[in-house]
């Protein structure tokens, strides 16, 4: 079975990135007519090309690598 997230990013005024899950759903339709629905409110009004919906996969591992941190370097 598929869902489709939903993501809001804009940059903060920091620069740094904000992002928002707004929602997962259960088909495409659903996503688009929440994107329809936030469109109107403040700050999602001002950054419309910050929506991003996503298609996953459900009982599938998504991220199968390890990862690093910046504590884990050594100079």
């Amino acid at each position: 079975m598929r869902v489709f997230l939903l993501h809001h990013t804009h940059e903060a005024a920091d620069g740094a990135a904000d992002v928002k899950l707004i929602g997962v759903y259960s088909t495409e339709l659903a996503a688009q007519a929440a994107i329809s629905r936030l469109s109107r409110q403040r700050g999602f009004a001002e950054h419309l090309s910050g929506f991003e919906i996503s298609v996953y996969q459900l009982d599938a591992t998504h991220w199968q690598e390890g990862f690093v941190s910046s504590g884990d370097y050594v100079f």
